[in-house]
């Protein structure tokens, strides 16, 4: 996915246009923009702690602490890299960014951790088999209308898979958290946001899943159906996934 960047062109296109040029189209446009060799999450963090080291912490360093958290660094994690880096930059260069990185990560409180409302809950190992990468399961209800909160580490997604009835069936996806992909077989993929729904027929072929940056939760409502199943079918490929921004 290509980064976008126009800081340069904006703030210094008519006072050194070169520059702007070499900021906008090489750095952002080529160097970050090169996920075949680090993922935009890895890129954050490197730039992070180059900045800390050298005691930057001015706007453009917020700007890459902002960036870090888009590209799916924690606040957990975020803590944890400048406590590392400390010992190898020096102890005030943390204090100074752990003062700027709480104020990006405020909302993200001590208590608040993936899975939205309902809780992460526990690996998905029982359908391990049917998910590319790590999913986690909480089961809110297990009878009448079965409701399971699932939530998909980024870069996780299902197999393709049907569900089939005799009458009734199917499924809705209610989106809680972070940024996720639902695709039907032969139509574009949709990208998913907290407060999205999707209503699944049963015959439909599809699958669901996170973003590559973003981890991402929905509750499976299951509707109820004679001789209910799912068939489920072949991976997502990662050259299909990949296409995915």
């Amino acid at each position: 996915m290509a980064v976008k960047q126009t800081a340069g062109r904006r703030d210094l296109g008519e006072f050194a246009p070169k520059f702007a040029e070499l900021n906008d189209d090489v750095l952002f446009g080529e160097v970050w923009s090169r996920e075949d060799q680090l993922s935009l999450r890895d890129r954050s963090l490197v730039t992070v702690v180059a900045l800390m080291s050298q005691g930057l912490v001015d706007p453009s360093f917020q700007y890459h602490l902002e960036s870090a958290k888009k590209n799916g660094i924690t606040r957990e994690e975020i803590a944890e890299i400048l406590t590392h880096a400390a010992f190898y930059a020096g102890w005030p260069k943390a204090w100074a960014a752990f003062r700027m990185a709480k104020e990006v990560w405020k909302e993200d409180g001590q208590e608040q951790s993936h899975g939205g409302l309902f809780g992460i809950g526990q690996p998905n190992d029982a359908f391990a088999r049917y998910f590319v990468g790590q999913s986690y399961l909480k089961m809110l209800t297990t009878s009448g209308t079965p409701i399971a909160n699932v939530t998909f580490e980024p870069g996780c997604r299902n197999n393709w898979h049907i569900h089939q009835a005799e009458k009734n069936g199917g499924q809705i996806l209610l989106c809680t958290e972070g940024r996720g992909w639902y695709q039907e077989w032969g139509r574009e993929a949709q990208e998913l946001h907290p407060g999205d729904a999707v209503v699944i027929p049963t015959g439909v072929k599809h699958w669901h899943g996170a973003a590559k940056d973003s981890w991402f939760t929905h509750l499976a409502v299951e509707i109820p159906g004679e001789n209910a199943a799912n068939e489920w079918l072949e991976a997502v490929s990662d050259e299909e996934y990949a296409q995915l921004h």
